[in-house]
């Protein structure tokens, strides 16, 4: 039982604690916020063999796993100092209103941690795609380069060949010229040479013409 002095003429620690402890009321709490009958604003009694004795320290309900404490704050609109259910620690125990407002802000809290994860997660995936993308593209930048470098090297051997190739008919035409001119001289000396029998056969001719005339 909780009482709470508002006045001088309730007897809360006198004739109704000995009328709870006759009815065998376990604990008797007696909340006096202005000290108007007691010097101390909060007193626990445990009844025990019929009497009920003052506990000291801080107030525990082991039966309820409860403990109780002075809190000052708003409740319901009204700032004061109010009763609160604590915890074997001493932690308060939140109201209604407060368990609501904490579900709701863990709903709340969650429903942003599932958001975040999406979001981290869809950011995940852009990333990998990303990175295959990246991934992609060197490769076709790699193969690119390497069919670069052999059309390079192809364009080497094509421009080497069409060199040898080049070579070789500025070696042949200078052969040609070589033998071209190698029969003109050939040619020249036959003349020459058939110009001379000519000239030999005449003379001879003309010998014995003169050897006829002188027998004549």
């Amino acid at each position: 039982v909780v009482e709470v002095v508002s006045n001088q003429k309730g007897k809360e620690v006198g004739e109704k604690r000995m009328k709870y402890a006759r009815m065998g009321v376990g604990y008797y709490v007696v909340s006096d916020p202005l000290r108007q009958v007691m010097d101390d604003e909060l007193r626990v009694y445990r009844l025990s063999a019929g009497r009920y004795e003052r506990q000291e320290g801080r107030p525990w309900f082991p039966e309820l796993g409860l403990g109780m404490t002075l809190w000052e704050g708003e409740f319901e609109g009204v700032r004061n100092r109010w009763l609160r259910w604590t915890d074997a620690q001493g932690e308060l125990i939140p109201t209604g209103k407060q368990r609501a407002e904490e579900e709701a802000a863990a709903r709340q809290a969650a429903e942003i941690r599932v958001h975040q994860e999406a979001a981290a997660r869809r950011q995940e995936a852009a990333a990998r795609q990303a990175a295959e993308i990246r991934v992609h593209q060197e490769a076709a930048a790699r193969r690119q380069e390497a069919a670069a470098r052999q059309a390079a090297e192809t364009r080497v051997h094509q421009e080497a060949t069409a060199r040898q190739a080049a070579e070789t008919r500025v070696h042949q035409e200078a052969a040609a010229r070589q033998a071209a001119e190698t029969r003109v001289q050939q040619e020249a000396t036959a003349r020459r040479q058939e110009a001379a029998a000519r000239q030999a056969a005449e003379a001879r001719l003309a010998e014995l013409e003169a050897l006829l005339r002188r027998s004549d």
